[in-house]
């Protein structure tokens, strides 16, 4: 009985996160365009600054009516968002809060996000598909492209820094870079490790389909993407997922870069406490950087995306992993 309930916690644990997380993010950003665009956003339901708007928002989706095309595909089409979303709700298991909370404390954790996480390419292709609509499949169509190119250099830099700290396991990663702020991987292997950054964190905002790499969405063009059609919850679940996505490929970026929980003070506020306050709060400046970026950053076209990925960021960093891979190895 104890060992179930262990699990449920660690479980629910992090979905209440993402709910919690996904609500205030919402109101975030719609904030944040606000300003770059000099206008006021919300400002009207719960007072200040209409910060309830988002909670009325979710209601909104929670009573709306789920429509499903007359000609679609209804089992697919009801499956593509619970698939979406379940594959970015299962990355956070292996995701360590803290020295003392990680869901599942792998031995490949890194690996694990990045194999379970290729199922949203298979949801979203399920949701174009099923939908029976020409945009909708079009998007999916984009999305799979632009995902699957943009992981070959994700990976490549998420290998440049498992090769520089020889193990997959994310909180090993995390326990190497406690020293403080310069025993973390970002100043490591100069200036190698901070053009993994780069390249990984770009690399990111097309995993995450964020501007200026958001054309499966398109909505000058395609209406929506890949869920044109999808209304109320099943909708939501894609709102969810991308959002939960934004603060994974983020948490990731802080773990293998940023020393993850660890304080950058060394040993001082350094305590499990504390470790959710640098984790949560680096992850969360980088969602920032993602906001900002799309109110900032023209959308590229399909050629433009395309070479980005295969002629710059790709033999860019497999030439980044192998002078790494041998500093690794001459130290």
């Amino acid at each position: 009985m104890p060992e179930i309930l262990n699990v449920l916690i660690a479980s629910v644990i992090p979905l209440l996160f993402i709910l919690v997380y996904a609500v205030v993010i919402l109101w975030v950003e719609i904030k944040v365009a606000s300003h770059v665009q000099d206008r006021l956003g919300y400002m009207y339901t719960g007072g200040f600054h209409g910060w309830a708007q988002p909670i009325a928002d979710l209601l909104k989706l929670l009573t709306k009516e789920h429509i499903t095309p007359e000609r679609s595909d209804k089992i697919l089409f009801t499956l593509a968002p619970i698939l979406v979303f379940a594959s970015s709700y299962a990355a956070y298991a292996a995701l360590p809060f803290t020295s003392t909370f990680i869901a599942a404390n792998l031995n490949i954790g890194i690996f694990y996000i990045v194999a379970i996480t290729s199922f949203v390419v298979i949801g979203i292709l399920m949701a174009g598909w099923s939908s029976n609509n020409k945009y909708s499949l079009l998007g999916a169509m984009r999305s799979v492209a632009q995902i699957v190119s943009y992981e070959i250099p994700t990976v490549l830099s998420i290998l440049t820094v498992i090769v520089a700290v020889g193990t997959l396991n994310l909180q090993e990663i995390c326990e190497i870079q406690k020293g403080g702020l310069f025993s973390w991987n970002i100043f490591k292997y100069p200036p190698f490790m901070l053009i993994t950054f780069l390249i990984y964190f770009t690399a990111s905002l097309a995993e995450v389909n964020r501007t200026p790499f958001d054309i499966p969405e398109a909505e000058s063009e395609l209406v929506a993407g890949y869920h044109t059609e999808y209304t109320g919850m099943k909708f939501a679940m894609f709102y969810l997922a991308e959002y939960a996505n934004m603060f994974l490929v983020s948490g990731i970026a802080a773990i293998l870069f940023f020393g993850g929980w660890s304080s950058p003070f060394g040993e001082f506020l350094a305590g499990p406490g504390w470790g959710v306050f640098w984790f949560v709060s680096k992850g969360l400046f980088f969602v920032f950087l993602q906001i900002m970026l799309r109110w900032t950053l023209p959308r590229l076209r399909v050629d433009q995306l395309m070479y980005v990925s295969w002629k710059v960021l790709t033999p860019i960093s497999f030439v980044n992993l192998m002078v790494v891979g041998l500093w690794a190895i001459l130290k």
